[in-house]
């Protein structure tokens, strides 16, 4: 029976500590999680009071983005009601799968090569 997804902070008993998506399974005997997209998150100190947050894939040699987990392998969780923390998971999220890679052309701005624009600057800043 799969229980509604939610966004949690997850301690592994390995110490690795994980943010994600997820729900619980019960399957026979054990419960199991289902994490999706699973990351780490880093606090970044910058000068001053201003902090930053640096996220990465919780697993960087798989393309997978839902993995299964043993909750017997889990040393504590909390469910995430952060609003912050949970916009820049989704927004990273977001960005790790756009695959729309479109190519430039003439009607997005694209307006030649480097040498051509190179030309045309050099041209409206000799006139000035």
């Amino acid at each position: 029976m799969l229980e509604d997804d939610f966004y949690a902070t997850i301690k592994l008993k390995t110490g690795e500590e994980i943010f994600c998506k997820c729900a619980a399974s019960d399957e026979g005997d054990r419960t199991m999680l289902l994490l999706s997209h699973p990351i780490t998150i880093d606090e970044i100190k910058m000068r001053g009071t201003t902090t930053g947050y640096k996220f990465e894939p919780w697993l960087k040699s798989s393309d997978d983005d839902l993995y299964v987990i043993n909750l017997d392998d889990v040393l504590t969780m909390s469910e995430s009601s952060n609003i912050e923390i949970i916009t820049y998971y989704n927004d990273y999220i977001r960005k790790v799968n756009k695959t729309n890679y479109s190519k430039l052309d003439r009607k997005m701005g694209y307006l030649g090569t480097v040498d051509e624009t190179k030309k045309a600057l050099e041209t409206l800043f000799n006139k000035s």
